[in-house]
């Protein structure tokens, strides 16, 4: 099963279940806002059925939202507030956002999932412009060590996707490694842990 075909299967399902920590959601999209002005043009990769950029939409000026899952796609074009955003079915490819001159990228619980993790920063990297400003959030799953056994289970049976192992460290310098600058970074939340970064294009 392809990683769209598992999003497709999961999107009905994926589409009802809760934040699991709601207050590390909330501080997550705080600081992100701390970072964008209104008429920003912003990108959004990996946002699931949109609930995401339906928050943050509304504080700039052009939100392109963007998801491998076509099955997802179509939940987010069925929100209310949906016709402010610019739904798209696509991955971490340039030429999916040619048109876009994008002052800030934003991935959440997405870098983790992704099989060429280096070749979707580099991507990232040149859509944007020098200064311009990459916002993830990353499970960072390599710091417990039961999510080795336990995500490989999973995986047999066809219940999880592809995911990254990373710790911490990894996740910083993977970022900078593709030629950003950290300029903040938090755990929202702290027990998963959940690595928070704003990166400038150097």
């Amino acid at each position: 099963m392809t990683d769209a075909a598992f999003w497709d299967k999961i999107a009905p399902r994926y589409a009802k279940s809760r934040i699991s920590d709601p207050d590390a959601y909330e501080k997550t999209l705080k600081r992100t806002l701390q970072h964008l002005s209104k008429g920003d043009t912003v990108i959004e990769m990996g946002c699931g059925t949109g609930s995401t950029a339906l928050r943050l939409a509304e504080h700039v000026g052009t939100y392109v939202a963007s998801d491998l899952s076509a099955g997802m796609i179509d939940i987010a074009r069925a929100k209310q507030g949906a016709d402010t955003i610019d739904l798209r079915v696509a991955g971490t490819d340039q030429a999916a956002y040619a048109d876009l001159t994008p002052d800030a990228i934003l991935a959440f619980n997405l870098l983790h999932l992704l099989p060429d993790l280096d070749g979707a920063l580099n991507n990232i990297h040149a859509m944007l412009p020098p200064g311009g400003l990459f916002i993830s959030k990353t499970p960072a799953i390599g710091e417990k060590w039961y999510f080795r056994p336990l995500l490989a289970v999973m995986q047999m049976v066809g219940k999880a996707p592809f995911a990254r192992l990373m710790k911490v460290p990894e996740i910083d310098a993977k970022i900078a490694d593709a030629g950003f600058e950290l300029i903040e970074t938090g755990m929202y939340p702290p027990n998963v842990p959940s690595r928070f970064v704003v990166a400038r294009r150097l």
